[in-house]
């Protein structure tokens, strides 16, 4: 350090991560997590019973927390309850978020340590599967209601493909602004949870991050996505045939998609319903054996996705399952 210099003070990263019944797969994340210079790894163990609790107990990192709620919050309540125990706890200037079967690979915490982070409220890394395809569910959004030429794109049958980054944006030599991502290696600062607080918990499962990061964009935040900050994403939702499993579900994930998209939408949601709903029915005739289920939550999902109704637990949806007497 030349004479007069002020050292740069060290950025305070902490971890989240969330599971559930997921020994295999919590016990690789932490590992690599551990192996990167983060100050803090918060996991929230939902009610693990598959041995998961012990496998984590036995880590003597200090830096390793757990938090163990005492009912499965899902993957939105436990962010929720993580994000909000890292900064009452902690005050890290950023916290990266992911799910138990997601993890950095090697190095990509320390690349992201290394970077200059101004002007970026929150960070998008590229999630790939193991096999090394980008992963579809995790590739950064651009809100097609928000740009008129995505906009145009996507409803002259253009589809996900017209609004998601394409495989050319994950060669990119720097960052690129969008406005929705995953919560498979996302980055948020303390600024980035002033502007727009915590994820939802009641959504339980699916979409919370889509709401959560366009509700960012929305408030003014900016998103970055960095291509060479790169997470393995070794992830199972539908099985080839495009079944939901389990069959419960598909209630969550069609009703907080009806939030997302409204919220993406504005007033041009209602249209949007004609092209939505449609597919979606057509959707449950490739259910199989679980026909009947899947219409069943369908109905529910899509009745409370337009009444704003959150308060169905996963309790509640499974009692939607049981035959009737």
């Amino acid at each position: 350090m030349q004479p007069g210099q002020i050292a740069a003070t060290p950025v305070r990263l902490c971890a989240v991560v969330v599971t559930f019944n997921r020994r295999a797969q919590i016990g690789p994340t932490v590992e690599r997590l551990l192996a990167e210079p983060i100050d803090r790894l918060i996991v929230i163990d939902n009610g693990s019973s598959d041995g998961t609790r012990d496998l984590l107990a036995a880590i003597a990192d200090p830096r390793l927390e757990l938090l163990l709620p005492d009912s499965n919050l899902g993957g939105a309540g436990g962010f929720e309850l993580g994000l909000r125990h890292a900064v009452a706890s902690h005050d890290p200037d950023w916290i990266v978020v992911m799910d138990d079967d997601a993890r950095p690979e090697p190095g990509a915490l320390a690349a992201f340590l290394a970077k200059d982070l101004s002007g970026w409220d929150a960070v998008a890394g590229a999630a790939y599967y193991p096999d090394g395809r980008i992963c579809g569910m995790n590739r950064p959004v651009l809100n097609p209601f928000w740009h008129p030429s995505i906009f145009l794109r996507t409803f002259a049958g253009g589809g996900r493909a017209a609004f998601h980054l394409a495989d050319g944006d994950y060669s990119l030599p720097g960052p690129r602004s969008v406005d929705g991502a995953s919560f498979v290696g996302l980055f948020l600062s303390r600024r980035a949870v002033a502007l727009v607080g915590y994820p939802d918990g009641r959504l339980f499962v699916y979409a919370e991050d889509g709401l959560y990061t366009l509700g960012l964009t929305r408030a003014g935040g900016r998103i970055g996505f960095f291509p060479d900050l790169r997470f393995e994403h070794d992830c199972s939702t539908f099985s080839a045939s495009g079944q939901f499993t389990p069959v419960w579900k598909t209630y969550f994930y069609h009703r907080n998609l009806l939030f997302l998209y409204r919220r993406a939408a504005g007033w041009l949601f209602w249209p949007a319903l004609l092209i939505v709903l449609p597919k979606w029915a057509l959707r449950g005739f490739k259910q199989g054996e679980t026909r009947g289920a899947f219409f069943r939550l369908l109905w529910c999902a899509v009745r409370d996705g337009l009444s704003g109704r959150r308060e169905m637990g996963l309790q509640d949806v499974l009692d939607l399952l049981k035959p009737s007497r």
